[in-house]
């Protein structure tokens, strides 16, 4: 339905937009997302005819969007835009007939068709019981379902939406997103939206195009561009990228932004974790900048799902599997380029045992060791003799806290005492 080749689009001599290229199916569902300033509202308007790109072509089912009169354009295309500031008293049913004046040549005034398309696209909008009301009188949410309603009043093929969800409580967003996905699913209506809401944007797109300082960074399925490492990118902020239980769609938590690392803490750090343990310890010396590496952590662990979102070099294993010997050899690899090692209050059991063997082979090359103990080692201790042998050894030659926010005032002592 639509194809948009390397436009490029200027205000002044400040370019918004370079070379955006990419392409939207008959009856998709298409989510343009990006931080503040990267051109997704410019691009909505380019598309719309609005603007016209200094360079590159939008086509609409073929035909060059240059080509066409803006009335045909409006009787295809409709754009809702991020908020509409109406002062005239118009009623909601009058502001929902203005969708019919690309259908109304200047020498015929409104018929009964397109009243009844208008009452339709209020029906449709749940609005009929707001036509007689003055628009100003309308709350948020009602003002955005008639400026949907007119939109449809257009009888378009393709709707634009900036926003559709700006200013708008939790309810009123569910609700106007609920109906635009109808409009999509049961109309046949080809949606181009653009969203701040990440988690809104996962739900009920089907594909998603990241746009970053005026290019497109990424595009494809929610799964593709909705990343750690993306967002990351994008937007300069750490999150964990998890799927819902109940609608199996990708939600984002985000847990800090990213701060510039201090040159003073050229100091490499191992964190040996897993079950959690790791977490706050990796973002509390994330955010310090120190250098850090982990392992070996199980792929589905959520102190794993934590270091690939900090873009912490991890060295992984299979879920549910024992360390494997490759993998044990990587970690030592991690481990005799660091300059100290921290063991977390984690379980050991069989499956992470070597974990423990890395620690102590640390120890016997006078690596040192800050061992946090929150909780006894009896109690999270499931390899039997052997764990507790392996770490007896350990505690004898590390530095030993109990409580997580003592290890910032010991990596300075411990690094020191190696030096």
């Amino acid at each position: 339905m639509l194809q948009v080749s390397d436009i490029n689009f200027y205000y002044d001599t400040k370019r918004a937009l370079e070379n955006v290229t990419f392409t939207v199916e008959e009856g998709e569902f298409f989510g343009v997302i990006g931080p503040n300033g990267s051109g997704k509202t410019t691009l909505l308007r380019c598309v719309s005819g609005i603007f016209k790109p200094q360079s590159g072509t939008v086509h609409f089912s073929g035909s060059n969007l240059q080509n066409l009169s803006k009335r045909d354009v409006a009787k295809n295309v409709a754009m809702v835009p991020q908020s509409s500031s109406i002062n005239f008293a118009f009623t909601a049913l009058e502001i929902v007939m203005m969708g019919r004046n690309p259908h109304v040549s200047r020498f015929r005034m409104e018929n009964q068709r397109d009243y009844k398309i208008a009452e339709n696209a209020m029906k449709l909008t749940n609005t009929e019981h707001l036509a007689p009301r003055l628009i100003s009188t309308l709350s948020g949410g009602e003002q955005q379902r008639v400026i949907i309603a007119r939109a449809l009043a257009q009888e378009p093929k393709l709707m634009l939406l900036d926003e559709p969800t700006v200013h708008l409580d939790i309810s009123h967003q569910l609700g106007i997103m609920e109906l635009i996905r109808k409009l999509n699913k049961d109309n046949g209506i080809t949606i181009i939206a653009v969203f701040h809401d990440l988690n809104l944007a996962a739900q009920y797109c089907d594909r998603l195009m990241l746009m970053e300082n005026g290019k497109v960074a990424s595009i494809g399925n929610t799964s593709q561009v909705l990343t750690s490492e993306n967002i990351r990118k994008a937007y300069h902020v750490n999150v964990l990228v998890k799927e819902h239980p109940l609608t199996s769609s990708l939600y984002m938590i985000p847990f800090s932004s990213i701060v510039q690392k201090p040159m003073t803490n050229e100091v490499n750090i191992h964190i040996i974790c897993g079950g959690g343990s790791g977490a706050p310890l990796m973002k509390m010396l994330y955010d310090r900048g120190y250098n850090l590496t982990a392992g070996v952590l199980n792929v589905l662990d959520s102190d794993y799902e934590i270091a690939a979102s900090l873009s912490i070099p991890t060295v992984e294993e299979a879920p549910f599997s024992q360390i494997t010997k490759e993998s044990y050899k990587r970690n030592l690899d991690f481990i005799l380029n660091s300059n100290i090692v921290i063991v977390a209050n984690a379980l050991f059991g069989k499956g992470n045992l070597k974990n423990l063997e890395a620690a102590k082979t640390a120890a016997d090359h006078n690596i040192p060791i800050i061992l946090v103990e929150s909780t006894p080692f009896a109690e999270r201790n499931f390899a039997g003799k052997e764990g507790k042998a392996l770490y007896d050894e350990i505690k004898k030659r590390a530095t030993l806290t109990q409580k997580l926010e003592d290890v910032l005032n010991m990596i300075p002592i411990v690094n020191k005492r190696n030096e």
